[in-house]
């Protein structure tokens, strides 16, 4: 993945903090997800260099105290989302971003979104049972609610197993959750008649 760091050594373009603001608020924007403080650095400072890490923490906590970006305590962390009135903002003045930084954050998320929503919803994790065994509990989690949409716990007989597990969890949890949610329901459906 090419960084643009062009904008940033540009002696006419010195971004500001508003220039800042912007940029994170077309972040969140264009990633169309609430995401997590450390996914949001990331994007920002380390996967791009939109912004320094400093300025990014900054803003992010000045347009929280503002109202035009949310936190929604989901249970496992807090997730950041654009309000209503970030996008009013945004939406007047971002042309104060340049059209070349504007593209890349456009591109960028286009590519990554769903990557970063895999990542934050469907959570694998393993453990080591007493017998040698180890248990992968495996989730769907509703990223604005401190909940799960669905949870499955399975016992694997050796680590590999169970890491493999989480890989494979990562891309076939949609698949898996309606074929287990069809399933039930057919269930139901017989009963029913």
């Amino acid at each position: 993945m090419k960084r643009n760091t062009n904008w940033m050594n540009n002696p006419v373009f010195i971004p500001d903090n508003t220039t800042n603001k912007l940029i994170f608020l077309f972040v969140m924007d264009k990633m169309e997800i609430p995401l997590t403080e450390d996914s949001i650095i990331d994007i920002c400072t380390s996967r791009n260099l939109w912004l320094k890490y400093m300025d990014c923490k900054d803003v992010m906590w000045q347009l929280l105290d503002v109202g035009y970006i949310a936190k929604t305590n989901t249970g496992d962390g807090d997730r950041f989302n654009i309000t209503y009135e970030g996008r009013n903002c945004l939406s007047n003045f971002f042309l104060k971003i340049p059209s070349s930084t504007r593209e890349e954050i456009s591109n960028f998320a286009k590519e990554n979104r769903l990557a970063f929503k895999r990542a934050q919803e469907y959570v694998g994790n393993y453990f080591k049972n007493n017998d040698g065994s180890y248990t992968v509990a495996l989730k769907i989690k509703d990223p604005l609610e401190a909940q799960n949409l669905f949870e499955m716990k399975i016992v694997y007989p050796s680590r590999k197993a169970a890491i493999n597990a989480t890989k494979v969890w990562k891309t076939s949890a949609p698949t898996i959750y309606e074929s287990v949610y069809e399933t039930l329901m057919q269930e139901e459906d017989n009963e029913g008649k």
